[in-house]
């Protein structure tokens, strides 16, 4: 029954993210997500039907590891000052606030392990803290991965230049569909495991 401690985890850490981007795309000049009402932590307006509610389900039914997305934010790259640049950006504020909750996640882990609060409190606790440095680990570095149009792909296109971005651009029109086959023939987990597991165990020292 972890599942029901964890999806509300996961809900807030995919709003979070999107809620990263539109704001990162403010900041820069775009106000696109604001005017669409996406700057704000009201889920509604950023559930989307298979990222928020199927794949989740699906993944506590399948016993797999709680993954999922929120409706993509707007931005508009033409009314960003620095166009490639910013969206670069905007792109890696996503991760990045995953990267933030899962500090706050291992200082609060932290503080319930000490012992001052009884079993009854502590259990749920740290399985809701535990998950969301899982989850936010799995979402930043899934989304680190440079295929387009995962936020990795936004940080390439704006950091490359001539003659090497010539060549990773024309992956673009493919991206969905190397992701899908990453993610079908199970090929995703040799890009994100090790990773993952590095880590956990970087984490798993700071927690001892």
């Amino acid at each position: 029954m972890e599942w029901i401690l964890q999806l509300p985890v996961l809900f807030f850490s995919v709003i979070f993210h999107e809620f990263a981007h539109g704001f990162a795309a403010y900041r820069h000049g775009d106000d696109t997500a604001y005017l669409s009402g996406r700057l704000s932590f009201n889920p509604l307006p950023h559930i989307d039907p298979v990222g928020t509610v199927l794949l989740p389900a699906a993944c506590s039914l399948m016993h797999f590891p709680m993954i999922g997305w929120a409706k993509p934010v707007p931005v508009n790259p033409y009314r960003l000052r620095r166009p490639r640049q910013d969206m670069a950006i905007v792109a890696v504020s996503g991760p990045l606030s995953n990267m933030l909750l899962i500090g706050v996640s291992l200082i609060c882990l932290k503080i319930v392990d000490l012992g001052f609060l009884g079993a009854s409190l502590s259990t749920p606790l740290i399985i809701i803290f535990a998950s969301a440095i899982q989850i936010n680990l799995l979402l930043a570095v899934f989304n680190l991965v440079p295929i387009f149009p995962l936020d990795g792909s936004q940080i390439a296109l704006g950091l490359l230049k001539g003659r090497a971005l010539e060549l990773y651009e024309k992956h673009l029109p493919y991206g969905m569909y190397i992701i899908l086959g990453l993610v079908l023939t199970g090929a995703i987990q040799y890009i994100l495991s090790p990773v993952l597991n590095l880590a956990l165990l970087l984490m798993s020292l700071i927690l001892r």
